[in-house]
């Protein structure tokens, strides 16, 4: 069955991640409108969105566009429920990525987290949950997603988990070069 007929809630002890919905948009304003946050979140390929959102309104036209995605079948953008306090404190969205370059057959995965999340375990416990229950719904070879330089927590998250930075640059519609790239063989799962 396809992610995009149906999309399962997943959780653990600390995380419930479900597609996203307009009854998270105070909670994920928080998120978007966090200017530590911001800098983290990976824009590349979007058309000039930098998802630094500081009105309701805004943050509202975000997710409705996320849902319509979603319909079309273009990406998957859940949010991330803490179960302890129940509110979204991020977003994970994933795609097959189909393109003549490096990163094609490729799930591309972008973790978007309010800063205060920003952290080794978290994105750890984030990336397994992930792994464990979507994953294998997109028939590609490879994950990859984006880790600047100053992401020093996420990189060495991402490392301990198995992933490996790559030299090789996503090449945007546009032709804009785009780095900083992590890649996990999904061979080594």
């Amino acid at each position: 069955m396809s992610i995009y007929e149906y999309c399962p809630i997943a959780e653990n002890d600390l995380f419930r991640l479900k597609l996203t919905e307009l009854s998270h948009c105070v909670h994920l304003l928080k998120v978007y409108s966090d200017v530590k946050a911001v800098p983290f979140f990976n824009s590349d390929n979007c058309g000039g969105d930098d998802f630094y959102y500081t009105t309701y309104e805004r943050m509202k036209k975000a997710i409705e566009y996320w849902q319509l995605e979603y319909s079309r079948k273009g990406f998957v953008r859940l949010s991330i429920i803490d179960i302890k306090s129940n509110i979204a404190v991020g977003t994970v969205e994933m795609f097959k990525r189909v393109a003549n370059d490096y990163f094609t057959d490729t799930v591309l995965l972008r973790l978007d987290l309010r800063s205060d999340y920003e952290n080794g375990s978290v994105i750890q416990s984030l990336i397994s949950l992930v792994f464990d229950s979507y994953i294998d719904l997109f028939d590609c070879k490879t994950v990859s997603t984006k880790a600047i330089p100053a992401a020093k927590n996420r990189i060495a998250a991402l490392t301990e988990l198995g992933f490996v930075k790559s030299d090789e640059l996503l090449i945007g519609h546009d032709g804009t070069l785009y780095s900083d790239y992590y890649v996990f063989l999904k061979a080594d799962v």
